[in-house]
């Protein structure tokens, strides 16, 4: 572990550990195990006719000069970098319209607003996602593994997924604000 990784995880410990209590968020979601799987198949109900998005599932290659071109340098550090944004920092945790929420760095649609909850811990959350359009992989950065997520088409770091999250599913999908654009119906 090189010694900015080590900085990060003990400036990140508290905070990871910290979102993880349940007892001091409110949650607010209003479904069942019955229409889950429809949230999950019906996403494009909530897809404006002309989204500025893509629905590629191909993969997207670029150098990591091409990266920092069409990023910021917020969005360069958690996309590419696996990097966390500090908690309260996106307005997207507040978001509360219709619509969908997609990857910044390719315009993928990761999530909608039907599958977003408050957990209180200052990063927008979801109990599940679009299915197909993230991936999983396992981090040790924190020591504790943890399973990470990207999105399939451009590999872009988006978040972590615990299993404190409210039913049906049990999962708090926590996401970056930074790698993520939201699109209103």
């Amino acid at each position: 572990m090189n010694r900015r990784t080590f900085i990060q995880a003990a400036l990140i410990t508290p905070l990871a550990l910290s979102g993880c209590d349940r007892t001091t968020r409110p949650v607010v979601v209003a479904t069942s195990d019955a229409n889950i799987d429809t949230i999950r198949q019906d996403w494009q109900t909530l897809l404006a006719p002309d989204a500025d998005v893509t629905l590629s599932l191909g993969p997207l290659r670029k150098t990591e000069a091409e990266w920092r071109a069409s990023l910021s340098p917020e969005q360069f550090e958690v996309l590419r970098e696996e990097g966390t944004e500090p908690s309260h920092s996106s307005p997207l945790d507040k978001e509360q319209r219709a619509g969908v929420f997609a990857c910044a760095g390719c315009g993928l649609p990761l999530f909608t607003s039907r599958m977003k909850f408050d957990s209180g811990t200052g990063w927008p959350s979801f109990i599940t996602y679009i299915p197909g359009h993230l991936g999983t992989s396992k981090d040790f950065k924190l020591i504790l593994p943890r399973t990470e997520y990207h999105c399939i088409r451009c590999g872009g770091h988006q978040g972590h997924v615990f299993d404190d999250g409210p039913p049906p599913t049990g999962q708090r999908w926590c996401n970056n604000g930074v790698a993520l654009r939201f699109v209103p119906v």
